[in-house]
């Protein structure tokens, strides 16, 4: 049975890498988010060897992350009505600028506290824009039917990276510092943008619609169709408190490293390469089932699976086993994440895609980075551990609404639209 799902995850996948312009994307897509991963590495260390707090950590985390908030949306509009390959590529220059100018300000000697959050904030600001412009790409880069494959081997790039830019980033910090960990990441973005204009992607889906209004009653526009819509607005809903609750502990790793298992860059390391090979095997078994019928019922499942495993992250003191539930951590996030994704990519009206995929990266990118800060400040007063195991039992108590509301997403939102 296990080799059978191992053969059935490939064939999916194989599935979607089967057309050249999705081989082109995942691939684009691998590189510049193992340039993340170094990146974000890099920064949350630096920021707690200026300053041995919890806090700047969290806030570092909260400025990269908070754009969401207000670009999010607006960006998804902006997806929306304009071509979507040339935003991306706007979007991701912009990035690699940000990095080039955090290495190049921390190599002189010139980069504090203060400008690396101003410099965080820029980078949140442009991936805001760059989600649901490359995101929207997908349904155009293979077959409606392999959808479902391709969103699941988006996420599994995802995941590589998340294992492949630690472990870079772990040695590469340790031996050499952060400058060069954060200059790979402005090379990998630089080489992303430039694979953008190879892409040969419909008119239809490179580009939304004519506008129709201003951007701001777009935007409006986008709530108001992921609001109304009976199975989009309650998981878009119930992934971000679930978000909020339970993230902030990925993204504030470093102080749970020194503080809880007194280790250093290379305990930070292999923490986030743990939680990327759970995510990847666990994204690997997703995309093998290749069907929307139950998806619903372990989206809600896995988030309470990564609440059971952050109270064991939490809870213990010895290191191996946090690794092990490290990896469970991810593997759940990975299972909620590419199911609620291919959910509403199957949902959502092809005009309305790029609006309703702008919400599902604001839940992505700033509820986490709440999470991350209120629990930064919490650990500044109490410690990191029961603040941690209290938010996971407040989120056990969301996953018992979201089972509650179940019967109403499963009917609106696993049928072949």
């Amino acid at each position: 049975m296990r080799r059978e799902t191992a053969i059935g995850a490939f064939g999916a996948l194989g599935r979607a890498l089967s057309h050249r312009d999705a081989r082109l994307f995942f691939g684009a897509s691998l590189t510049s988010w193992t340039g993340l991963w170094i990146h974000q590495i890099a920064v949350a260390w630096l920021a707690w060897e200026l300053t041995k707090s919890a806090f700047w950590v969290g806030m570092v985390a909260f400025c990269d992350l908070a754009p969401a908030v207000i670009f999010s949306p607006i960006a998804g509009a902006v997806a929306d009505r304009m071509d979507r390959v040339k935003l991306t590529m706007a979007a991701q220059a912009t990035i690699a600028l940000e990095a080039a100018a955090v290495g190049t300000l921390l190599a002189t000697g010139h980069l504090g506290i203060g400008l690396l959050l101003a410099l965080e904030v820029l980078k949140g600001t442009a991936s805001s824009f760059a989600q649901p412009a490359r995101q929207s790409l997908m349904p155009g880069l293979v077959p409606r039917a392999d959808l479902p494959a391709a969103v699941a081997c988006n996420s599994l790039c995802f995941n590589v990276a998340r294992f492949i830019g630690p472990a870079i980033a772990g040695p590469l910090i340790a031996t050499s510092g952060v400058v060069p960990a954060v200059f790979l990441n402005s090379i990998a973005y630089l080489v992303a943008t430039l694979t953008m204009p190879r892409l040969r992607v419909e008119a239809a889906q490179r580009r939304g619609h004519v506008p129709e209004g201003s951007v701001l009653a777009e935007t409006v526009a986008g709530f108001r169709y992921a609001g109304r819509h009976p199975g989009i607005g309650p998981l878009l809903g119930f992934a971000a408190v679930a978000a909020v609750l339970m993230r902030g502990v990925q993204e504030i790793l470093p102080p749970f490293v020194e503080r809880l298992f007194e280790r250093g860059a290379e305990g930070l390391a292999m923490l986030t390469a743990c939680i990327g090979i759970g995510a990847l095997f666990s994204g690997l078994w997703v995309a093998g089932r290749g069907k929307l019928e139950g998806a619903v019922t372990l989206a809600v499942l896995a988030a309470a699976c990564q609440a059971v495993f952050t109270i064991g992250f939490a809870a213990t003191g010895v290191f191996p086993f946090a690794l092990l539930c490290a990896a469970l951590m991810g593997a759940s996030a990975s299972v909620h994440g590419i199911l609620v994704q291919t959910l509403v990519q199957n949902a959502a009206d092809p005009a309305m895609r790029g609006r309703v995929l702008s919400l599902w990266g604001m839940i992505v990118r700033a509820c986490p980075a709440s999470g991350a800060l209120a629990l930064g400040v919490a650990g500044e007063f109490l410690g990191l551990r029961w603040p941690t195991i209290g938010a996971m039992l407040a989120a056990l108590l969301v996953v018992g609404w979201g089972w509650r509301r179940k019967p109403a997403m499963v009917a609106a939102l696993e049928t072949r639209s």
